[in-house]
């Protein structure tokens, strides 16, 4: 890299010299000619024959000048060139460094920003990179250790199951029921882990068409109706006189309150109420889950739309959560141009929303 960079600088340096002098021979004859002429009228017709000699005098200090510039020239382009070749060679190193890093998987390791150039750019850019990466990976390791402690469960009492039929503990006819409940458990865990993945790569097909937000409110409690009776649980809904249809692809709309209203029964106690709303908002319709459930403290609001996040775990795997259902919702509301947040105040209930696009017709 030095040799090339001082080649260039010394290239460089010499097209600057011999332009320097070519314009120097273009120029000097014009200035001299005028003090020739002055000297001519001054001092008498002797004066031509200086004309000569001082042409000559000119052009020899003008060479003697230029090629006494050639070594400091080659000086210079030398320094510049070792400066500027160690610069990028050391950040040329990290950078290969870093890169072997990388590929063997060490994802803490950043590199030492230096200077504000292009290079210290290129550095941070860089572990950007890592951090991005090391993100990346602690959520593998994280969803790998979340699929095996959700298929623990199911595993163990499969196994617990097979051992009571080997014993003769149970009756064959009870060990197939729980054993049928136990996979259809891992079933749901594992199209609910397919859709969450299809979710978060941006892979899921969106059909968007007009929808009426009642009909599809109305929908979804009808759906929920027996379940909510069941646990005694109040399912309301609270609609404006008139709402502006939306546009939305309604199978994914229904299975965003699904899970919304799930999520809202499991966290509220009996004798409460759920709310469903819907409501325009500056060219958006804002829908609501309003529950009267024990609410969510606000250190863990944050993280409740994680995968295999829960309040209460135990409970949660009890009745059926996977921890991904409001993964997938978010996922899908905002494949479908929306946004979704939450509201709640501990022993006051919790509210999730999210919007959609007012239909353009």
């Amino acid at each position: 890299m030095f040799t090339r960079l001082f080649l260039t600088h010394l290239l460089a340096a010499l097209v600057a010299l011999v332009a320097l002098l070519g314009f120097a021979e273009w120029l000097a004859p014009r200035f001299y000619q005028r003090h020739i002429e002055r000297m001519v009228a001054a001092i008498g017709p002797q004066g031509h024959d200086l004309h000569a000699d001082l042409e000559r005098g000119l052009r020899s200090t003008l060479t003697t000048a230029w090629l006494a510039s050639l070594p400091l020239a080659g000086l210079l382009a030398a320094g510049t060139a070792w400066v500027v070749s160690r610069r990028v060679s050391q950040s040329v190193r990290l950078l290969a460094h870093g890169s072997r890093n990388i590929a063997q998987g060490h994802y803490r390791n950043r590199l030492k920003v230096q200077g504000n150039d292009e290079l210290a750019s290129l550095a941070q850019d860089f572990n950007r990179m890592a951090e991005a990466l090391e993100k990346v990976e602690q959520g593998r390791i994280e969803l790998i250790s979340s699929v095996a402690h959700e298929l623990r469960t199911p595993l163990a009492g499969l196994q617990g199951y097979a051992e009571a039929l080997a014993d003769g503990v149970l009756p064959p006819e009870q060990v197939a029921q729980r054993i049928a409940h136990e996979v259809r458990a891992m079933r749901r865990l594992v199209e609910d882990l397919s859709l969450v993945s299809r979710v978060e790569a941006g892979a899921v097909e969106i059909y968007p068409q007009t929808l009426n937000p009642k009909d599809a409110l109305t929908q979804a409690a009808e759906r929920f109706a027996l379940a909510f009776s069941e646990q005694g649980v109040a399912l309301e809904l609270e609609l404006p006189p008139q709402s502006p249809p939306v546009w939305a692809d309604p199978e994914r709309l229904q299975q965003v309150l699904s899970n919304l209203l799930s999520n809202a029964l499991r966290h509220t106690p009996r004798g409460g109420k759920v709310t469903l709303s819907a409501e325009p908002v500056r060219g958006m319709v804002r829908f609501g889950v309003r529950d009267t459930g024990c609410g969510i403290p606000p250190e863990q609001q944050a993280r409740v739309f994680e995968r295999f996040y829960r309040l209460d775990s135990a409970r949660s795997r009890q009745d059926g959560g996977s921890g991904v259902g409001l993964t997938v919702a978010r996922g899908l509301v905002e494949a479908m141009g929306g946004e979704m947040g939450l509201q709640s105040e501990v022993g006051k209930g919790s509210t999730f929303w999210f919007t959609l696009p007012a239909s353009p017709w």
